[in-house]
This record gives C-alpha cells, sequence and structure tokens, in this order.
C-alpha cells in the first residue's frame, strides 16, 4: 500500500488489557482517528461534510492482527483511499510500530456517502470539487 496520509497515536494505558497489549476494539477507533486527521488535512473534513448536507458512514470494516500493540508504543497509522466512486470511498489502513516499523495490523473501512436523510447522494454531482480532491488521491482502483 503506498500511503497517502500517516498518523500518529500513542498508546495509552486505558487501551490495553491485563497483559497491557492493545484491546483488539482499539484499532477500529484508531481507524476513525487517523479517517477524520486525514480528512481535514485534505482540506475537506467530517465538519465541512456535515456542513454541506453530506454524511459518510460507516458501512464495513475489516481488520487483520499481525502482531501485537502494547502499552507505551507508538503507531502509526498509513491510510490510503483504495476504491473510490460518486457515492463510495474505502480507505485502507496499516498499523505500524512507529519506533520500529513492524506491521502489526492491517484493515479497512467502506463509506457512503449520504444526505441529511440517510440516503445515497452523488457527491460528484453534489460537491464536484470535492470528487475530484478525493479522485485524485484514490489509488489505484478508481471509478469514473
Amino acid at each position: 500500500m503506498d500511503p497517502i496520509y500517516s498518523y500518529s497515536h500513542r498508546i495509552q494505558y486505558y487501551e490495553t488489557d491485563g497483559m497491557r497489549i492493545v484491546h483488539h476494539s482499539n484499532y477500529i477507533r484508531w481507524m476513525e482517528e487517523a479517517r477524520i486527521a486525514f480528512m481535514e488535512d485534505v482540506g475537506y473534513g467530517y465538519d465541512a461534510m456535515e456542513r454541506d448536507g453530506i454524511g459518510i458512514p460507516v458501512i464495513s470494516v475489516t481488520c487483520d492482527y499481525k502482531a501485537m500493540m502494547r502499552f507505551g508504543q507508538t503507531c502509526r497509522i498509513d491510510v490510503a483511499i483504495t476504491t473510490f466512486s460518486p457515492v463510495r470511498m474505502t480507505l485502507s489502513y496499516e498499523f505500524h510500530d512507529a519506533k520500529t516499523d513492524e506491521l502489526c495490523g492491517t484493515a479497512t473501512s467502506g463509506h457512503c456517502f449520504v444526505r441529511e436523510n440517510g440516503h445515497p447522494v452523488s457527491l460528484k454531482r453534489h460537491l464536484p470539487e470535492i470528487y475530484e480532491k478525493y479522485r485524485l488521491l484514490a489509488q489505484p482502483k478508481q471509478q469514473p
């Protein structure tokens, strides 16, 4: 995966279990942290999207754990848009130990663009300049 954004997260004690190993549910939270930071860095984050009447709910999540992460480590989360269309987007994530670069996990999250009433909306038609901004970042499975 060629990341387009990297996000750092210092692992907190409360995110671990009794063995000081990160509980699996936290990876999903970190994906959201990284996704929000990425979108803000692109220049059109969740706040702007919501002001424009667009929601971006999660419709699918996968996560594969490769190596344990523990309290005190810093996790680098690399983010990439892997599929993109006018109404959907999939992001991929890689979790690395920031110090050693060891790959500790991989994940994806699928999203759709919806209006406030929950109905799908074409980002290409509704906000063409934003659609183009994200489309240019998508790799390599772009859809028109």
